[in-house]
C-alpha cells in the first residue's frame, strides 16, 4: 500500500479536543502506551500516536475506495448522528445511526429479509399503493416502513457484508465490532482512554465524546475515501 499525506494537524486536533480523555479512574490499562499525560484529574491522549493510525486508517480507506469496496460507517450517538449520515453519504458508504439490531451482520440472511420487505414497501409507497389500502392495513405498513427507514435506512442499497467498518465509539458498539470481529470484517475504531485498543484491526485513539472530536476525525476518514472513489472507475449503482 503507498502511503498518502493526508494533512493531518496537530494544532487543528488540539482545537477540537482530540487529545482529551477519559477520567483516570475511568481508564483501561491496555490504554497506557497512547496516554501521554494527566491533566487536571482526566487523562490525554498521545496526539503523535493519533496522527499515526488516523493515517493508516486513512491509507486503507483510500486503497479500498479505490478498489470499489464496500465501507459502512457506525456511530449511534444521538449528537453525533446527522454528521455520521451526513460524511456516509458523501463518502458513498452505508450507516448505521439508530441502535445496532443485534445479528445485522451475523445472521445476514435475516437482515437481507428486512432489506427486501423494506424496499418493497418503499417501491409500494412511490406508487401510491399503500394509500388505495384500507385505513387500518395501511397505517400498519407505514409504521412498519417508519421503523425499517429508522433502523436500516442508512443500509438500504447494501447487498452483502461490508469489506470494511468503521465504528466511532467502541464502548458503544460493542456488539458490532464483536460481528465484524467473528466474520473476520477489518475494523476501524476510535478508542478513548477508557477502551481496548485490541479489539479493532486499526484503533485510533482520540476523544470520542465530543462532536468536534468526532467530526475532525470522520471528516479525515471521508475524506480519504473520497479521493479514493473518485480516482477509480468506481460507479455507485444507485
Amino acid at each position: 500500500m503507498i502511503r498518502r499525506y493526508w494533512n493531518i494537524n496537530l494544532e487543528e486536533m488540539i482545537e477540537a479536543g482530540v487529545h482529551f480523555g477519559h477520567g483516570i479512574k475511568k481508564w483501561n490499562p491496555r490504554m497506557a502506551p497512547y496516554i501521554s499525560a494527566k491533566r487536571k484529574g482526566i487523562h490525554i491522549t498521545n496526539l503523535a500516536k493519533t496522527a499515526r493510525f488516523l493515517s493508516e486508517a486513512c491509507d486503507l480507506l483510500f486503497d479500498a475506495a479505490k478498489r470499489g469496496k464496500s465501507i459502512l460507517i457506525v456511530g449511534t450517538k444521538n449528537k453525533a448522528a446527522d454528521s455520521v449520515a451526513s460524511a456516509a453519504i458523501k463518502a458513498r458508504c452505508h450507516y448505521v445511526t439508530k441502535k445496532w439490531l443485534g445479528g445485522m451482520l451475523t445472521n445476514w440472511s435475516t437482515t437481507e429479509t428486512r432489506l427486501y420487505k423494506f424496499r418493497d414497501l418503499r417501491a409500494k409507497e412511490k406508487m401510491g399503493k399503500l394509500n388505495r389500502l384500507p385505513k387500518r392495513d395501511a397505517a400498519i405498513l407505514k409504521r412498519k416502513l417508519s421503523t425499517l427507514q429508522t433502523y436500516l435506512g442508512g443500509i438500504k442499497y447494501m447487498t452483502g457484508l461490508p469489506d470494511i467498518v468503521i465504528i466511532l465509539d467502541q464502548q458503544e458498539e460493542y456488539t458490532a465490532l464483536r460481528e465484524c470481529a467473528i466474520l473476520g470484517i477489518p475494523t476501524i475504531c476510535l478508542i478513548d482512554t477508557n477502551c481496548d485498543p485490541d479489539l479493532a484491526d486499526i484503533s485510533i485513539p482520540a476523544n470520542d465524546d465530543t462532536i468536534a472530536s468526532i467530526q475532525w476525525i470522520l471528516n479525515k476518514l471521508v475524506s480519504s475515501i473520497c479521493e479514493g472513489r473518485s480516482s477509480s472507475s468506481y460507479v455507485k449503482n444507485r
